[in-house]
């Protein structure tokens, strides 16, 4: 294949992806706020309507309800969706209006099977692909003709593609994530520092994928136990991709597209949240520069919070738990961790990113 096809391939596939990533903004922008907001009003256990500041029981009331009802709407209803709209795009970009519900599908089977966001854009071109080569493989008469669009093709794509997700996307990745766990807890007795750098690579690897769960299960594992070191750790780093993304796009505009400057607000707020997703479209759009360089910053604030012994005894909540009274041990140092780390992000997004040529006014 010549060099020119190869490029054509790729700026296909990056056109789709695009357009998933174009559809999906909306939906982790409201959802990521309004759980902000449900953790601004009632603190860390604003998703429990039976749950006090301090974890205790309570009996519900009208007022807790309401912010359980709002954080339930961001999380189960927009980050809910998230994958599923970015899957079903990525195919409908691909194989039109056919495309869309084994795409969805695929979306949400990629949240069953813990494959994440990653799994999702795994299923978006799947569906994508297979429908649009189905559509072509298939010939019926012109009479029957009606009945590809709306059942054929959405059915039998719809069919293949959550077989793939459930046994070959999902075992594998089922697998390892055990393997992960296992390491992570045989790390616990070695050096803080390399474990909070691990921690912090895994937190901003796949954003709230199956990775950045091993990581947030195995630290909240721990809290139980009293080892809450790991915990301050995981969230330092889960805070540090969106914040040094939006750092970035207020300092180095030329880094960034118009619509990802305006998003970087947004981004911030999610990421004093600790809501990684935040991160998800800009790693999305440009994944071998936003990737690496948000996971050497999470690296470090991770292995910052170790190595100052900071400590969380509460698994959520972002910034809204640092008032807290001892919610976190040794809080200067710990905003420090922070900080730092959101720091070495945007300047490694300056380094690694290039300036975007904008399309002319017209």
């Amino acid at each position: 294949m010549s060099t020119s096809s190869n490029s054509n391939s790729f700026s296909g596939a990056y056109k789709h992806l695009m357009t998933g990533v174009s559809y999906m903004i909306p939906f982790v922008v409201a959802g990521g706020l309004l759980i902000a907001i449900g953790f601004a009003a009632r603190g860390i256990y604003a998703y429990d309507a039976t749950l006090a500041l301090d974890g205790s029981t309570i009996e519900a009331t009208a007022w807790t309800t309401f912010w359980a009802n709002i954080f339930a709407i961001g999380a189960k209803g927009g980050f809910g969706l998230m994958v599923a709209i970015l899957a079903g795009y990525i195919s409908y970009s691909i194989a039109d209006r056919p495309g869309l519900a084994p795409g969805m599908i695929g979306g949400v089977l990629a949240g069953v099977t813990g494959s994440g966001f990653l799994g999702g854009i795994i299923a978006g071109f799947l569906a994508g692909y297979f429908t649009q080569w189905l559509n072509g493989a298939i010939k019926l008469p012109r009479n029957l003709s009606g009945l590809k669009p709306v059942l054929i093709l959405p059915l039998v794509s719809s069919l293949v593609v959550g077989l793939v997700m459930f046994y070959v996307v999902g075992v594998p990745v089922s697998a390892a994530l055990k393997a992960l766990t296992d390491w992570l807890t045989g790390m616990q007795a070695g050096s803080a520092a390399v474990l909070g750098l691990i921690l912090g690579l895994m937190m901003a690897f796949d954003m709230g994928g199956p990775v950045n769960k091993a990581a947030y299960l195995f630290a909240t594992g721990l809290i139980g136990s009293s080892v809450t070191a790991p915990m301050a750790a995981v969230m330092a780093a889960g805070m540090t991709p969106p914040l040094g993304i939006a750092l970035a796009a207020y300092l180095f505009k030329n880094r960034f597209t118009e619509d990802e400057r305006e998003s970087a607000s947004a981004t911030a707020v999610l990421g004093i949240s600790f809501i990684t997703e935040g991160a998800i479209p800009y790693a999305a759009r440009d994944p071998f520069r936003v990737i690496p360089s948000i996971m050497v910053g999470s690296a470090v604030a991770g292995a910052l919070s170790m190595v100052f012994g900071c400590t969380l005894a509460v698994p959520h909540g972002g910034i809204f738990v640092l008032p807290i009274p001892n919610a976190v041990g040794n809080l200067g140092m710990y905003i420090v961790a922070l900080l730092v780390g959101t720091i070495v992000t945007a300047g490694m997004l300056y380094v690694l990113k290039k300036p975007v040529e904008e399309a002319p006014a017209a």
